[in-house]
C-alpha cells in the first residue's frame, strides 16, 4: 500500500445519502450511525484543514424512476415525507458546506458537483457513504471518468449487505481509487 498524503487546498470530502431515511435503513456490516459518526470525525478533520466539505442527498421523493424488475418503493406506496432526504442532524452540516441534490445514484450524474468541485480547484475527492455499492460506488465511478482522483474509506461506508461491501472494497474499488481508513486519511490531511 503506497503512502497517502492530501493536500486540503485541493481535497474534497464527499459524504453520499447520510440523510435520515437512509441512516436508518438496515445496513451491514457497519450500522448507519457509526458511518455518520467516523464521517463526523472526518468532517472535522477537513473543517480544521480547511478542506472542502460536500453533503450529497437523494431527493426521495423524486427519486428517478427507470424501467427496472426490482423498485426500492412499494407500488402505489406514497412518496416518503421530506424529513426522509434531510441530512442526518448527528452528520454536522454546517453552513458553508456544499450541499448537492441528486435524484438517482450518482453524486455527478445532471447535478451541479463537478463544476463546484473544479471552480474551488478541487483534484481530488475522499469518499464515503450509504451505500457502499450503489450511490458510493456510481459517484466513484462516474468521477473517476471525469478525472478526479479518489480515497475509498471503507469504514465510513456500508451497504446493505456485508457481502455487497466487502466484494465492492475488494474487487472494485482497489482499480478505481485508493482504498483506507478513516485515521489514515485523517493522518494524510497532517
Amino acid at each position: 500500500m503506497s503512502s497517502l498524503h492530501l493536500a486540503p487546498e485541493k481535497t474534497a470530502l464527499v459524504l453520499i445519502d447520510l440523510q435520515n431515511g437512509i441512516v436508518a435503513m438496515s445496513t451491514a456490516p457497519y450500522p448507519g450511525t457509526e458511518v455518520v459518526e467516523r464521517s463526523r470525525k472526518l468532517v472535522e478533520a477537513f473543517r480544521a484543514k480547511g478542506g472542502t466539505v460536500v453533503y450529497v442527498r437523494v431527493d426521495l421523493a423524486h427519486f428517478q424512476q427507470l424501467p427496472v424488475d426490482v423498485s426500492l418503493r412499494e407500488p402505489n406506496a406514497p412518496p416518503p415525507p421530506p424529513e426522509a432526504s434531510e441530512i442526518h442532524p448527528a452528520a454536522g452540516f454546517q453552513p458553508g458546506d456544499l450541499l448537492i441534490t441528486k435524484k438517482h445514484w450518482g453524486a455527478f450524474a445532471k447535478t451541479e458537483l463537478e463544476q463546484e468541485l473544479t471552480r474551488r480547484g478541487i483534484d481530488t475527492v475522499v469518499l464515503g457513504g450509504i451505500t457502499t455499492n450503489i450511490g458510493v460506488e456510481s459517484t466513484a465511478r462516474q468521477g473517476t471518468g471525469l478525472g478526479f482522483a479518489f480515497v475509498l474509506v471503507e469504514d465510513i461506508c456500508t451497504s446493505i449487505s456485508a457481502d455487497a461491501h466487502r466484494f465492492a472494497f475488494e474487487t472494485i474499488f482497489p482499480l478505481l481509487a485508493r482504498v483506507r481508513k478513516t485515521d489514515e486519511v485523517i493522518a494524510a490531511l497532517a
